[in-house]
This record gives structure tokens, sequence and C-alpha cells, in this order.
């Protein structure tokens, strides 16, 4: 009411609301045919340069979900259910249940041919008939909110199809690898990998297992927090920040860095997996010593230069984040996905240490420049930005430059980097979560 009545104020509430609508309205079409643009560009570019170094394109591989053997059984499936969450319950119903049948038929034709057991040809045919059915058959409201969480599906389908092909282009466009100096950043840390890869050893297969699964199946952990956060838009209102906004974010701009800070990790380049370029077959058993010179490592060229940052450690994280809100079921949920899939990261030889730094300090920055959008880039909004940003440049510069340095001066290097981490970690809580019950009670005050 006050602000209704504040002098030189000519339009109401309802009005501003109604500006604001048809706002959005004029500048929807121009996101809808610029995103659908930027998808068909990275795929039609993606399947070119598929072809030119001779690995699976993204449209090759979208074909073979569609009548072939998919390369992935849980993309589909993971795209497919998070795109229900925008339908009723009947039509839920109805696109599950045709999903399975088409899968089954696919499994019976495999199976018969004596071909590999796989799944995820039916959600992505089901996908399909269901945006034809969204743009044809229903409208209004049920039609946008339906093509907005279809479309998000979809987006996770195609953005996976090419990150694939971008790790080929790794292996392509980097020949050398920074493998050595990350190697020796990580004594600052107390070889992490090394202790937790032989930790996972002592604890058998079983704990192996459980870890390998998690840290393969986290787009499926994403979507049970993405649907439980998204689960009333058929009836009410779209949060204003949701996971998914997160996920897809972190996914591209994370991989810009694997050609600028190319490594394999200890499995590959101290292990037995290097395929004869690793420097030495030491992980987990044994900590290479200190070299005599530093210098990049030749590396084949097919492994992806995937690890630094670790994206896995970014996605991991923001999902603990995203499920702080949620039911008790949910938190320990989260809390389970993100200790197991440190350990995975770790224990399987995937990534160093400081790379789960990085890849940390990543997802706070991506995550507080996203989060709570209402509340405008205020002062902490940007501290906590610019914070993030300067501990990340900071972390790559170091490890590029002064790996030597750190190496020989573990004690005060390895606290400066977990301390900085932490500060980020306080400042993030302090920023997002210390006031938010203040916040969300001041915002209702006001509705």
């Amino acid at each position: 009411m006050l602000v209704d009545g504040m002098p030189g104020r000519s339009t109401s509430a309802a009005d501003d609301a109604d500006v604001d609508g048809s706002r959005s309205d004029r500048f929807r079409p121009i996101a809808v045919w610029g995103g659908l643009a930027a998808a068909l560009i990275a795929l039609v570019g993606g399947e070119l340069m598929a072809a030119h170094i001779q690995a699976l394109g993204p449209l090759t591989s979208l074909l073979r979900d569609y009548a072939g053997v998919p390369k992935s059984a849980t993309t589909p499936w993971a795209g497919f259910l998070l795109a229900l969450v925008g339908v009723t319950a009947r039509a839920r119903i109805g696109a599950l249940a045709a999903a399975v049948a088409i899968d089954l038929i696919f499994v019976l034709i495999r199976t018969f041919e004596g071909r590999p057991f796989t799944v995820g040809n039916g959600p992505t045919i089901a996908l399909t008939a269901l945006v034809l059915i969204a743009v044809f058959r229903w409208d209004g409201v049920r039609r946008r909110t339906a093509l907005r969480t279809i479309a998000f599906g979809a987006l996770l389908i195609f953005a996976t199809k090419v990150s694939e092909i971008w790790l080929d282009i790794t292996a392509w466009a980097c020949p050398q690898v920074l493998d050595p100096y990350v190697q020796l950043t990580d004594r600052a840390l107390g070889n992490p990998s090394w202790l937790v890869g032989q930790a996972l050893d002592a604890a058998g297969p079983v704990a192996t297992g459980v870890v390998r699964w998690v840290y393969f199946e986290l787009p499926m952990a994403a979507i049970v927090v993405a649907a439980w956060q998204l689960r009333n838009v058929t009836k009410a209102r779209w949060p204003r920040h949701y996971l998914v906004r997160t996920f897809l974010t972190l996914g591209l701009i994370g991989p810009i860095f694997y050609v600028v800070f190319p490594v394999v990790g200890p499995i590959l380049a101290y292990g037995t997996l290097g395929n004869g370029f690793e420097i030495a077959d030491a992980w987990p058993d044994v900590v290479p010593a200190q070299p005599d010179s530093l210098g990049p490592l030749l590396f084949d060229a097919i492994t992806p230069r995937n690890c630094m940052p670790s994206l896995h450690t970014a996605w991991a994280l923001s999902l603990f984040i995203h499920s702080r809100r949620g039911p008790l079921w949910l938190r320990w949920g989260g809390a389970f996905w993100l200790v197991c899939t440190l350990i995975a990261t770790l224990g399987l030889g995937a990534h160093y240490g400081i790379d789960l730094v990085v890849g940390a300090t990543l997802c706070l920055t991506v995550e507080s420049a996203l989060r709570d959008p209402d509340r405008g880039w205020d002062r902490a909004r940007m501290r906590i930005v610019a914070a993030g940003a300067a501990v990340f440049g900071c972390l790559l510069l170091c490890i590029r430059f002064l790996a030597e340095t750190l190496a020989a001066h573990p004690v005060p290097s390895g606290a400066a980097i977990l301390g900085a981490l932490a500060a980020l970690v306080a400042l993030f809580y302090r920023t997002w979560f210390a006031n938010a019950p203040e916040r969300e009670t001041a915002a209702a005050a006001t509705r």
C-alpha cells in the first residue's frame, strides 16, 4: 500500500505486473529462437568437428538414441524424467508407459539379434512425441509449462551429446597436459588422490562399486533434486532459482578450462591406464618422487583433458546446496551424493586433490551469480562473485607457475589453499544462508 501511494508513481502494482508480463512475452520468442539456433549450431558444428577428427558426432549419437544402440542408458531417461515434471499426472503416466514399452521392444530386438543390453530409445522417442503433442494439442499455460520442462530435458540430452565431442576435441587440441604441475601442487595437500585410492582399495569391491555407481549416476541424483524443486510448476508459479540453472551454467563454463588447463588425472599420468604415455606406474601405491625438472607431459590424442576443474565436484556440491531447503530425506541424499562423489573423484584416480578445490570454487562462484535473482546485484553478491573468481584464477596461476614453491613448503601452502576455500565457503554461507529466514519473512510481508 505504501508503495502504491508513493509520490510520482503513476501506475499501480497490477499495471506493473502487466508491463512486466508484456516485456517477458516480447522477449520470450527471441530467447526461444535464440536457444534453438544455438543448439542447432552446437550440434551441427560438433558433428562437423567429429567428422574432422574421426569421432562420434552429437547428431550421429542422437540418431542412435532413436534407432540404434544409445551411447548412454542414463542420460535419455534423466532428460525424459525432467521433462515429465511439467505435465499433468495423466500425461505423465501415459508418456512413462509409452517410454517403457518402446524400450522393452528395443531390448527384445537387441536380445534376439545378440547385441548388448541397454536402454534409452524409449524415453528419446517418447520425449519427441511429447513435444509434438504439447505444440499441436495443448495451449495456454499448460503448453508453456510443458514446453519449458521439455526444453530442459532436451537440453540435458543435447548438452551431453555436445560435451562428448568437446572431450574428444580437448584431446585433439591439447597434445600436452599439465599433470606434473598439478601432482606437484598436490603435495601441499598431502597427495589426497594417493591416500584415498589406497583407502578405497583396502575397503574392498563393495565400497568401490558404491562410489563408482554414485560417480557415474550423478545426473539421476540431480533429476531427483530438480524434480522436487519443480514439483508444483503445473499448479503454481515457477521457483526463481533451481538446480537445473546451476547445472547447465557449470556445464557451459567449466569445460572451457579443459583446453586452458589440460589435465588427464593420476590414474592416466601416473597409473596403469596411460597407454605408454604415463610418467610412472605409481598410482595409488607410491607417490612419485619430485622431478628434477618440471614441464608439460606429451600425451595421447584420445584421452579427454577433463580434470581441471573437477566438474563432478562442482555439480555434486551444487546438488548438495540445493538439497538444503528440502525434506530430511533429500538433505541426507544430497550429503551422501556429495561425500561419495568426493571419494570417487579421488579414489578412482580420476582427479587430483587440487582439482576438487578448484571445482568447488567454481561452483560457489557460479551459484552466487545465479542465486536469489530478486535480490539483484547488491554489494554482497558482487563481493562473493569477485572473491570466488579471484580465488579460482589465483589457484590456476599458482598451480602453473608456483608448483615447485608450493611443494617445497607444503604446510603453509596447503593451509593457504584450504584456508582460501574455507573463507569462500564461510562467505557463501553468510551471504545466502545465515540470514535467509529473515529475508524470506521480509519478502513475504511485502507481498
